[in-house]
């Protein structure tokens, strides 16, 4: 049995810049292909219709010039490419583990680290009555740190007193400790299966 708790900035790591460059290719490959069938139909007209898909003019026009052409040619290769390996490398990259600065003054700099953040909730986490076991996750950046939690419970443990406690002690004291108001967080809760018992 699995039950989650939502939170945008902390369930799932943020792909609204792939979401968006996919919908802007999808939505040209759309336009792109309803044009072509507007034009192909001859609804534009049949000697549109009838015309080839590479403009003679224009390739007329590339063929009196061929240093050019292949120059573009190449550029707009080269600059494609060099598109295509920074965003496969950026969706690749690991996801951000937010260390917080509690205090920067000069001489008395105190930086708390993301897997600091994550023992400390973890080991609270994992002292409320019914959990099992805890994992712990400090995610997004500096300015809104986040976090992921997932929650292994004995068999038979209350799930909303497990949830009550959690929010009222262990969230609660993460938030007073690190000195933010607002910490996001995604809960996830497995109830453990009763333990099989072997037939002799």
């Amino acid at each position: 049995m699995s039950r989650t708790s939502t939170s945008t900035k902390a369930l799932a790591r943020s792909y609204r810049a792939e979401r968006t460059l996919t919908f802007a290719l999808g939505l040209l490959g759309l336009l792109a292909g309803a044009a072509a069938l507007v034009v192909s139909f001859g609804w534009l007209g049949s000697f549109r219709a009838q015309r080839p898909i590479l403009d003679p003019i224009a390739v007329d026009w590339l063929g009196g010039r061929p240093v050019l052409a292949k120059t573009v040619a190449i550029v707009a290769g080269v600059l494609l490419l060099a598109f295509g390996l920074w965003w496969f490398f950026r969706s690749l990259r690991p996801e951000g583990r937010p260390d917080l600065e509690l205090d920067r003054a000069v001489g008395r700099e105190l930086t708390v680290t993301a897997g600091a953040i994550a023992s400390a909730v973890q080991a609270d986490a994992e002292s409320v009555q019914g959990v099992h076991r805890a994992r712990v996750r400090a995610v997004g950046d500096p300015d809104n740190p986040a976090l992921r939690i997932s929650l292994w419970l004995r068999e038979g443990t209350d799930i909303r007193a497990v949830w009550e406690e959690l929010d009222a002690t262990v969230l609660t004291r993460a938030r007073e400790s690190l000195g933010i108001e607002a910490l996001p967080t995604a809960v996830r809760i497995e109830l453990n299966a009763a333990e099989r018992q072997r037939v002799r």
